[in-house]
């Protein structure tokens, strides 16, 4: 196991991460124009970033509608007493589920699942007969995958001294 390095993350580092963010299969020489520093650079500064863990992976994102699951819904999911461990690793049995999220408050978990139907989210939810569960079919998303900026990490701050 690599021993994560504190890096500084300047101005320029923050907007290789942008970039980075909003088009993770831009080449080295094309970030290196876009923030005025040579490939070589660049490449040492996402290195860096990454041996950190600053940047922890690369994906693709995929169009789930067209994948014939156009539906999508948050389950918040409150387990039986003593049971919270079990239920956590019992989502991975699932297909559908895409995100599990431990939350406080009455609830334990919020699931985030991608099903082909209302009907398909019945079944999905049929299956977890030992748990209450509370599903919120998403209508719209008006902000998906924002990317994270320096603003982001400022907040706060200034009540915190």
């Amino acid at each position: 196991m690599a021993l994560e390095s504190q890096v500084e993350v300047d101005g320029i580092s923050w907007q290789i991460l942008q970039a980075l963010q909003e088009d993770a299969r831009l080449s080295y020489s094309e970030l290196g124009r876009r923030v005025g520093l040579s490939s070589p650079a660049v490449v040492e500064r996402v290195r860096r970033m990454e041996e950190a863990g600053i940047i922890v992976g690369y994906r693709a994102e995929v169009n789930l509608e067209k994948l014939g699951l156009p539906i999508m819904a948050f389950m918040r999911v409150a387990s039986p007493p003593g049971q919270c461990a079990s239920i956590s690793t019992s989502f991975l049995k699932f297909p559908e589920v895409l995100e599990c999220h431990r939350v406080t408050g009455s609830d334990d978990y919020i699931v985030k699942v991608a099903v082909s139907s209302v009907g398909h989210l019945e079944l999905l939810i049929d299956q977890f007969d030992h748990s209450q569960v509370t599903t919120l079919i998403v209508l719209s998303s008006p902000i998906t995958r924002r990317t994270i900026t320096p603003a982001a990490t400022q907040v706060g701050k200034a009540e915190l001294r």
